[in-house]
């Protein structure tokens, strides 16, 4: 648990040390000489590539995980108690949707990474 809070502080430094930079690019490509090349866009879109295939991931993985949680909640009530089944299966399949919707909003989340990037209407491309 400390080590991955750790890394988390690490990363958030990191974010937060490089920002400066990323809103220079613009004002420095800007005043560069004519024969310079500019990587802001591809920078920008191969990160928007990597945060939508971790933003797909851990959506995942969530949804993957409460969905085993549930039926694996739902079969023990019903083992415990087959009168009650069909309140339980009617929660359970309430709770999976729910869930899924995690995964769903994961997947828009990164289809407007890939499609929409605000960040390249920011630098003005």
């Amino acid at each position: 648990m400390k080590k991955s809070l750790i890394y988390t502080v690490l990363a958030m430094v990191l974010v937060i040390v490089s920002a400066p930079f990323v809103f220079a690019a613009p004002a420095a490509a800007a005043a560069a000489p004519a024969g310079t090349v500019d990587y802001t866009k591809a920078i920008i879109i191969g990160c928007s590539l990597l945060a939508a295939g971790i933003a797909m991931g851990v959506g995942a993985v969530g949804a993957g995980l409460g969905l085993g949680q549930a039926t694996s909640g739902a079969t023990n009530a019903v083992g415990r108690n087959p009168e009650a089944q069909g309140k339980v299966m009617l929660t359970m399949m309430v709770g999976m949707a729910m869930t899924e919707s995690v995964a769903i909003y994961a997947l828009v989340i990164s289809l407007v990474m890939l499609f929409a990037n605000p960040l390249l209407k920011l630098i003005g491309m």
